[in-house]
């Protein structure tokens, strides 16, 4: 069968059980890798095994056992091995991630951050605190939650100066939206970095905090002018996280991230006087950061040879703890440290709670992991690797943006159209002709998952139910600004990877 052929099956599989069946996104991509895995002849299994080997990335005797029966027989066996593959290699950080986000809500360390922004900027650049704190807090925290826990704050604001709501609301978005699909440990670019070989955690981490800032400038200018067209009024104070979903979305088996805990209560306009100090909240989050750049610093020094024999155990130690899985670990224990900020009755389940949530973010992303795998024994590289010849230079990053944007606005969640892209363009990753180092690949993925926004998307039913929109207003407001954040982090990997090819 025809590798194209294979993926618009797969891709059908993934559109119609979601859109249709309402299926649950772990249950959609791993269907879908079934199916991908069944159809592969054993020749495409052997082929990509051998290549595996040649790159010392499997053993002999692991090529030898997917390769022992026919591709039929052994298709659950390598959907299960990369399932099981893919969690090593993202579980740890979303479970520890997940933990970090719990902590710096039911702490009111997020609230404390947000409050000496706006502080600091004054009631004129309340937008640009709102976006800075979002984007801020889309490092460790999902989307859903961030606006959960921004929106009061722009409801009261929209109170006290009596206009602008929609800045505000837009202003979240901006800096959070952009975070969520630019900026690991959440789910979708944690994920890409892991399904392309040549990008490393640090290089998206760097590249997404860069992107990501520049986009989240440019896509707050658009919301002023956005606020200029579409004025929303207050209606309500607000309503509870477990109605805020519309019941005909597709929260669930559109695979975004759910909240953690309830948001409700951590009102950042307000934090009680028991809040933790600044350099406390900003520590759970700044020190993962700062550790995995030093440690990819040091790796690339290490390569180079500049580093002297006699600070071995130095480099060691920088490069141990710039580790992935010890930078969040790191970062977890200092998160925790601040359960004394919060209430006492919810301190002992707090663990409990952020993992039962990362779960199930765990099992969607593994599955596409999986699903990715089972694309990439199919021949997916090579047959992509084969088009690069074909695009000229940058024009891979549209062709990147517009495959995540269709899938996107198709089906509607970020995550769940950063993983099938991933899976369809891991072979442009590889590819020796690409002009640029491969991470920008992976930021064009990130920014195609922005649009379009509208009735498919949990996000928007969400964001229209919390803040009072109409559909009508939701249509007017979020989804163009879904498409100025996307181009707009568009614009910025193309312009970094004509700059900066290197990374």
């Amino acid at each position: 069968m025809s590798i194209w052929i294979l993926v618009l099956l797969a891709v059908a599989v993934v559109l119609v059980s979601i859109l249709v069946f309402r299926l649950h996104a772990f249950l959609t991509l791993l269907l879908a890798g079934l199916l991908v895995a069944a159809l592969t002849g054993n020749q495409a299994v052997k082929t990509y095994t051998d290549g595996e080997v040649a790159k010392q990335k499997m053993t002999a005797a692991e090529a030898e056992k997917l390769q022992s029966n026919s591709a039929l027989i052994t298709a659950p066996t390598r959907l299960t091995v990369a399932f099981g593959n893919t969690v090593g290699k993202i579980g740890i950080l979303i479970a520890l991630a997940s933990i970090i986000g719990q902590c710096l809500l039911e702490s009111k360390a997020a609230a404390v951050i947000v409050d000496r922004l706006l502080k600091l900027t004054g009631p004129k650049r309340a937008p640009e605190a709102l976006a800075a704190s979002s984007f801020l807090l889309g490092i460790p925290v999902f989307f859903d939650t961030v606006f959960y826990l921004m929106v009061p704050l722009a409801r009261s604001l929209r109170e006290r100066v009596g206009k602008n709501y929609v800045l505000f609301i837009l202003a979240i978005l901006a800096g959070g939206s952009i975070a969520h699909s630019l900026v690991p440990p959440t789910p979708g670019p944690l994920l890409v970095a892991e399904q392309f070989d040549d990008v490393s955690i640090a290089n998206m981490m760097m590249a997404g905090l860069v992107i990501g800032a520049c986009s989240s400038v440019v896509s707050l200018l658009v919301a002023r002018v956005i606020n200029r067209c579409v004025e929303v009024p207050l209606r309500f104070e607000g309503t509870e996280a477990g109605t805020a979903t519309n019941p005909s979305s597709i929260s669930e088996p559109s695979g975004e991230s759910p909240p953690h805990g309830d948001p409700a209560s951590n009102n950042p306009s307000s934090p009680s006087g028991d809040s933790p100090p600044l350099i406390r909240a900003l520590l759970p989050i700044t020190i993962p950061v700062i550790l995995i750049a030093v440690g990819s610093l040091t790796d690339y020094l290490v390569k180079q040879n500049v580093d002297s024999t006699e600070s071995a155990l130095w480099t060691d130690i920088l490069r141990g703890m710039g580790n992935k899985n010890i930078a969040l670990g790191i970062g977890a224990v200092l998160a925790l440290s601040l359960r004394k900020f919060c209430p006492e009755e919810q301190r002992g389940t707090l663990v409990t709670r952020s993992l039962a949530s990362a779960g199930n973010i765990i099992l969607i992303t593994a599955a596409g992991g999986a699903f990715g795998v089972m694309l990439k024994q199919a021949g997916i590289g090579p047959a992509v690797e084969s088009l690069t010849g074909t695009v000229p230079g940058l024009l891979l990053l549209p062709l990147a943006f517009l495959v995540t944007a269709a899938v996107r606005t198709l089906q509607g969640s970020a995550t769940v159209a950063m993983i099938t892209a991933a899976g369809i363009l891991q072979g442009f990753a590889s590819a020796e002709s690409l002009p640029f180092h491969p991470v920008y690949i992976a930021m064009a993925i990130g920014a195609g998952s922005k649009p379009i926004s509208w009735m498919t998307d949990s996000a928007f039913w969400v964001i229209t139910k919390m803040s009072g929109m109409t559909e009508s207003e939701g249509l007017r407001v979020i989804s163009p600004m879904s498409i100025a954040m996307g181009f707009s982090a568009l614009f910025f990997t193309m312009l970094f990877a004509w700059i900066y090819p290197a990374a």
